[in-house]
């Protein structure tokens, strides 16, 4: 595994601001600035189906990323050491939602070139999905699992890397071997944030958070079903409790606002007058509730957001 020194990722992911994060990281308005500073990674068309950068069909799209990931795992897998996503969704990208079986397909390929899968559900981990972690909807199992935000309910700072037991035993061995991962942050593993991360837990499971979150998740739906009819709302795209409104100018083409008419920006301002505060991702609306939120608020916040975009657009 030596000679393996780089990382497959996709277009419009996030995984972070550190520099081997933003190496691996495919979002042009965060990253550009400091390609200079970065080491060389793969990239992977995203499955960014409305606007597939492949030019495919939406239908067809997931297949054809797919292909193009194996033509690259085929022709350097003996380099790549990893494959690195955000599972069924890339929420800093723009709230895009994979087709159905991209996840699983990703795993075959990793599996198949002898290549690690990373699974970064550091948005989309505990409950965001509907299920407490995103692969679980394709039943995947990664080899390594980056989680954060929700262990803690969002109080406390807390990161967790999960892995297999063969990349564990790795890093284990006599002391004066020293094979310990001698890599770290402040504050890792502070006391005071896993005491919150196991109340959080606690709290999952006495107040059964997953099952209680399908009716809350059928109302978003439901919702926005309707709000895809506006006249200049393109896509509509959500998993569990993660959903992205996409506004364009020309509904029929598909056309979307110029970035510097700040449609997005406008729509969430709108609605922060009527007491709901949301953000927007250029021209894409992002929805992400806490997921303990009532019933009536959640249909209350969509009610706002859909009178945003009418009266914005």
């Amino acid at each position: 595994m030596s000679e393996k020194n780089s990382f497959l990722s996709l277009r419009n992911a996030y995984h972070g601001d550190t520099l081997g994060a933003v190496s691996v990281g495919g979002v042009d308005l965060f990253h550009r600035a400091f390609g200079p500073l970065l080491f060389k990674t793969f990239r992977s068309p995203s499955p960014y189906c409305y606007r597939c950068e492949l030019g495919e069909e939406y239908r067809t799209c997931g297949l054809a990323c797919i292909r193009k990931m194996e033509e690259t795992l085929k022709d350097h897998h003996d380099e790549i050491a990893a494959v690195i996503i955000e599972p069924l969704v890339q929420a800093a990208g723009g709230m895009i939602v994979a087709p159905r079986g991209y996840l699983g397909a990703v795993r075959e390929l990793c599996s198949k070139y002898h290549t690690l899968l990373i699974a970064d559900e550091v948005a989309t981990g505990f409950g965001r999905t509907g299920k407490m972690f995103a692969c679980e909807h394709e039943d995947v199992v990664p080899d390594i699992m980056c989680l954060s935000k929700g262990i803690t309910g969002g109080y406390l700072p807390l990161a967790v890397t999960l892995s297999t037991e063969e990349i564990y035993s790795a890093f284990l061995g006599e002391f004066r071997e020293l094979k310990t991962f001698f890599h770290g942050h402040s504050y890792t593993g502070n006391p005071l944030a896993c005491a919150a991360a196991l109340a959080c837990l606690d709290i999952f499971e006495k107040e059964e958070t997953l099952r209680n979150l399908l009716p809350r998740i059928e109302l978003l739906e439901k919702r926005l079903h309707d709000i895809s009819g506006l006249a200049h709302v393109g896509n509509v795209r959500s998993k569990g409790l993660m959903a992205g409104i996409e506004l364009v100018r020309d509904k029929e083409t598909g056309t979307p606002y110029a970035f510097e008419e700040k449609m997005g920006w406008k729509v969430a301002r709108h609605a922060l007058d009527k007491g709901v505060f949301i953000r927007p991702l250029g021209n894409v609306i992002v929805i992400m509730p806490p997921l303990s939120i009532s019933h009536e608020n959640l249909d209350q916040m969509l009610q706002v957001i859909k009178d945003a975009v009418v009266s914005v657009t």
